[in-house]
């Protein structure tokens, strides 16, 4: 309690004394590779038990000080920023209540200390920063109108973390939204994320709302943001929060944002155990009769604190959906009751709501997303049965199904090799000549694997093809180099690495060198093994090795992807040919190519 009671008193001094200290971090704008703007952290003293903001919350909540800690907080980075003279918009974290504050005073001594330090408030973006669940969102919508009209923006922080939801998105309609740090941190290596970061890229051109991507660490994760299109980025790769920040973009990532090179999209097994249908989205949900009152809707609601909403049934089907909020919102105003609650339900209902058919393709909802009509976001859809009622569902539960679906449909795997098919090769060729980025397509082909497969079995095959994956893989630069598997013994690489030459030769000599332990002491010995050829006769064979064929792809060469592989696998051919392990390709027309290839 002692200690307490001297850290409420340290807070209030802190306050009155205006000891507040600030650092500001960079928010980089990832298409002109520029800086946005800077958000502000507030910070006690160096070296106190207030020092981390965490604590000077903590405390200012035990004595009833968040909201003068707030007001200190915004005023104290609105002067230090304007004294550092830092560029773009300043990012002022705060909570619903102390926005509404401010909106009731029409932007008070926010607009007051702006204007005092030089600064426009047109500069201003508050960040709701919620860590509780913001009770009235009319009131939150209300004030933000306000102060939009003096010219502050609003930003929404730590989309997707459960507590900043779709309604304050819609609803509120915020200048930026901030994408919470995890769906970013090693977006590089997980493809559930990068396809929930598309989702939100989704939404966001249907809401017409720029994102921000929080929590941005390495040079592989903006590489991918960049090539998905985020528009903006936050984290230590861009820029640590300092008391006197860089007034431009850091150079290593300036070097990501500017290169040529595209990000390599990771890959992922399939789930064949996920439904496929809208019934898994089914919550068991009352509903009320199309004849029944208001107030017996209201006493409905009462009893049934979880709905989110509730549909009006006429002899078992739907004919609208009551959104709670609304309902409550408007059947709580003075005399409502005695006006309404006598009336109709129908009176408060959506009558056009989103029905769908229990047994529908979960993909054919892709498109709902970014429809026009966005109302099922917040007061979620029907799940009907024959046309019947049977449940409802919620808007952020499609958002899920549609992203885990759209996940599954993205992988198209190897099921031996779990690399990437036909499909994802096709498509990331497609993303390099559309960035005109030079790279080298190289098809790798295993010398004399069918009568291998033949001799030894399908197990041991198998193992020579997962050899033939480990080696090419271990040899690529996981960054900047595609690795796929078309099929069978065949494998392509989509080289942006400079030293692609070198990575090919080092392949080659390898596999070959580690084949050899997958043949036994017999045919070692003779240095190649015997088993039939295609057609049936017995025939004499060297040990299996690989060959490559290698076209080093500039811009404009090609048109399109079919056009790269076509050329790559007859420098394959040639190279099988010629026996020398590698054929290169360059400056060779396409045609040519093909002819020489046979």
């Amino acid at each position: 309690m002692l200690y307490n009671a001297r850290l409420a008193m340290e807070l209030r001094q802190l306050l009155e004394g205006q000891g507040l200290r600030f650092v500001f971090q960079p928010i980089v704008d990832i298409g002109q590779v520029s800086i946005l703007g800077f958000e502000a952290l507030m910070r006690g003293p160096t070296g106190s038990a207030l020092e981390s903001p965490d604590e000077l919350l903590r405390v200012a909540k035990h004595c009833g000080l968040v909201m003068a800690l707030e007001a200190a907080a915004c005023t104290g980075a609105i002067e230090a920023f304007a004294a550092r003279h830092l560029p773009g918009k300043l990012f002022l974290n705060l909570s619903a209540p102390a926005i509404c504050a401010f909106g009731r005073e029409r932007g008070g001594a926010l607009l007051r200390c702006a204007v005092n330090a030089g600064l426009s408030p047109a500069r201003l973006m508050l960040e709701l920063t919620e860590h509780e669940r913001v009770e009235d969102v009319d009131a939150l919508q209300a004030a933000c109108a306000v102060l939009a009209g003096q010219g502050v923006g609003l930003a929404l922080d730590d989309f997707g973390d459960g507590r900043s939801s779709l309604r304050l998105w819609a609803q509120l309609k915020p200048q930026i939204v901030k994408v919470d740090k995890f769906f970013v941190r090693g977006i590089h290596r997980d493809s559930r994320k990068v396809e929930v970061f598309r989702a939100m890229l989704a939404l966001a051109t249907a809401f017409g709302t720029p994102l921000v991507a929080e929590g941005v660490e390495e040079a592989e994760e903006l590489g991918v943001l960049r090539d998905l299109g985020c528009h903006h980025g936050q984290g230590y790769f861009l820029g640590r929060p300092a008391a006197q920040p860089e007034a431009v973009v850091a150079e290593s990532a300036c070097a990501v944002l500017r290169s040529s090179k595209i990000a390599v999209l990771p890959n992922s097994a399939p789930r064949p155990d996920l439904a496929e249908t809208v019934g898994r989205l089914k919550l068991a949900a009352p509903t009320i009769a199309a004849s029944a009152s208001n107030s017996a809707l209201m006493e409905l609601f009462s009893r049934h604190p979880e709905l989110h909403a509730v549909a009006v049934v006429e002899n078992d089907y739907p004919i609208g959906l009551v959104d709670r909020r609304n309902f409550v919102d408007k059947f709580a105003q003075r005399y409502s009751r005695e006006l309404y609650g006598r009336r109709p339900c129908t009176l408060f209902m959506n009558a056009t709501p989103l029905r769908v058919e229990a047994s529908a393709p979960i993909d054919s909802l892709t498109s709902v997303l970014t429809g026009d009509d966005q109302r099922y976001l917040h007061e979620g859809f029907i799940i009907t049965e024959n046309g019947r009622y049977a449940g409802l569902a919620t808007g952020e539960s499609l958002v899920r199904a549609v992203t885990e679906r759209r996940i599954e449909a993205a992988r198209h795997a190897n099921p031996l090799t779990f690399l990437p098919g036909n499909i994802p090769i096709t498509e990331h060729i497609r993303r390099l000549l559309d960035a005109e980025a030079e790279f080298a397509a190289c098809y790798f082909d295993l010398n004399n694997f069918k009568p291998y497969n033949d001799l030894y079995g399908y197990w041991r095959g198998d193992e020579m093809i997962k050899l033939a994956a480990q080696v090419i893989g271990a040899h690529a630069d996981p960054a900047h180099d595609f690795v796929g598997h078309v099929g069978g013994d065949d494998f392509v690489v989509l080289f942006q690495s400079e030293d692609w030459r070198a990575r090919c030769e080092r392949v080659v000599q390898d596999f070959n060198r580690r084949a050899r332990d997958l043949f036994d002491a017999e045919e070692l010995a003779r240095n190649g093994f015997e088993s039939e050829d295609r057609r049936g006769f017995k025939v004499f064979f060297p040990l299996t090795t690989v060959a490559a064929g290698v076209v080093h792809v500039t811009g404009g060469q090609f048109q399109t992807p079919e056009e790269v592989a076509s050329a790559a696998a007859a420098a394959k051919k040639i190279a099988k040919k010629t026996g020398n392990g590698i054929h290169i390709a360059q400056g060779m027309p396409v045609r040519t190519l093909l002819e020489a290839a046979g």
